[in-house]
C-alpha cells in the first residue's frame, strides 16, 4: 500500500512540479529530500548527495508523467485511489489515514500517514495525521474532502520550518515574523517547532471547518465552476473567495476569541499572499489596527462584513458561470478587481 501511494504521489509530482517558481521548487525538493532520508530540520543536508538525488528524481519523473494513477493493493482488493472514504474505512483499523483528491489547478494530492486522532465535530469527521509514510511534493497541511477534514501535523510542521528559514536571515517585522518571535527558535528550535505546530493545528482546523461551512452556503455548483476555470485567474479568484468566506465565518472569529495564543493571528495573516491578499486589503487593515491599538473590534467588524461580501461575490460568480456564454471567463475575471474588499 505505502509503495503504491508513493508511486501515485510521484506521478502527480511528475505532472505538476513545473508549476512552481524555481526558488519554491528547489526549497520543496530540499525538504522532500530531508523527509525521505530522515534528516532533522536542524541538520545540514549533504550538498553532493542532494544534487545527485535531485537529478535522479527528475529523470525518474520523465518516465512517469504520462502514467495513469494506479489502484492501491489491499489484500485481495485493488482500491480506487480517489475513493478516500472506502480506503479509510479499511485502513483506520490499522492505525492509518489516507487521502486522495484534487487541489489548486486540479492537481491531485495523495498521502498515507499514521492516524493520531479521529473526532467528530458538528457532524464532520476530523482526522489528525501524524508521521507520513507517503506524500507528494506539495503536501498541504490540511484539506477537506466531502464531509471529512484532514489535518497533517508533519506537513504543518514542515511549512512552519520553511517560514522560519525564510524569515531568519533578515528578520523583518512582518506578521509571520511576529508569530515566529513568540517561540524560542534560536535556543530550542525543535521544542519551538513542536510547540508552534501544536498551537497552529487549531488554526488550520478552523479554516477547514470554515471551508465546510462555506461549501454549504455556496452550493454544489461551486466545484464545477472551479473545474471549468482550472488554470485561470478566475479559478484562483474563486478559491480566494471561498477561503475568505470560510475564514470570515469560522477562522477569524475563533482566532479573535483565542486570547491564549495571539501569535496564531499573526501566523494567519502572515500566510495571506497572492490572490487572497490582493482581493481583501481590509483584512490587513483590521490586523494592523489590532497590532497598533490592541483592540479586535475592527477585525470583528471586517469578519462580519466579509462573510456577507464574499457570500454575495460567490453567488455572483455562480450566476455568471451558470449563464454560460463565450464571455463567461472574462466576466468572472473582471470581478477580481471590481469586488475587492
Amino acid at each position: 500500500m505505502r509503495a503504491a501511494v508513493q508511486e501515485n504521489c510521484d506521478i502527480a509530482d511528475a505532472r505538476h512540479a513545473g508549476d512552481y517558481t524555481l526558488c519554491v521548487y528547489l526549497l520543496k525538493m530540499r525538504e522532500f529530500y530531508r523527509w525521505e532520508h530522515g534528516y532533522a530540520y536542524t541538520a545540514r543536508l549533504p550538498t553532493d548527495a542532494l544534487t545527485d538525488w535531485l537529478s535522479a528524481r527528475e529523470a525518474r519523473w520523465d518516465g512517469l508523467a504520462q502514467r495513469d494513477f494506479g489502484r492501491l493493493p489491499w489484500g485481495e482488493e485493488e482500491l480506487d485511489p480517489f475513493d478516500t472514504a472506502q480506503i479509510n474505512d479499511i485502513v483506520r483499523g490499522h492505525g492509518l489515514v489516507y487521502s486522495g483528491g484534487l487541489g489548486v489547478r486540479g492537481r491531485p494530492h495523495f498521502f498515507l500517514a499514521r492516524l493520531l486522532e479521529r473526532r467528530v465535530y458538528r457532524g464532520h469527521t476530523v482526522l489528525i495525521a501524524g508521521e507520513e509514510y507517503a506524500r507528494d511534493l506539495a503536501a498541504p497541511p490540511a484539506m477537506t474532502l466531502g464531509d471529512s477534514v484532514f489535518v497533517c501535523r508533519e506537513s504543518l510542521q514542515r511549512m512552519i520550518w520553511e517560514r522560519f528559514e525564510e524569515w531568519r536571515w533578515n528578520r523583518p517585522d512582518t506578521p509571520m515574523g511576529r508569530a515566529l518571535s513568540a517561540y524560542d527558535f534560536e535556543e530550542r528550535p525543535e521544542q519551538a517547532l513542536a510547540q508552534m505546530t501544536a498551537h497552529e493545528t487549531n488554526t488550520v482546523l478552523w479554516h477547514e471547518l470554515g471551508e465546510l461551512a462555506a461549501g454549504a452556503q455556496l452550493g454544489e455548483g461551486w466545484n464545477e465552476m472551479l473545474a471549468v476555470t482550472a488554470g485561470t485567474p478566475a479559478e484562483l479568484f474563486g478559491r480566494a473567495v471561498r477561503d475568505h468566506l470560510a475564514d470570515c465565518l469560522v477562522t477569524l472569529p475563533a482566532l479573535i476569541d483565542d486570547t491564549d495564543s495571539p501569535s496564531a493571528l499573526h501566523f494567519f495573516v502572515g500566510n495571506l499572499g497572492g490572490m487572497r491578499k490582493h482581493v481583501f486589503p481590509a483584512l490587513r487593515e483590521g490586523y494592523d489596527t489590532w497590532v497598533q491599538r490592541g483592540t479586535t473590534t475592527r477585525l470583528r467588524e471586517i469578519a462580519e462584513r466579509g462573510a456577507a461580501h464574499w457570500r454575495a461575490v460567490g453567488a455572483e460568480m455562480l450566476a455568471i458561470h451558470e449563464a454560460g456564454g463565450g464571455d463567461r471567463l472574462p466576466r468572472l475575471e473582471a470581478l477580481i478587481d471590481a469586488r475587492r474588499l
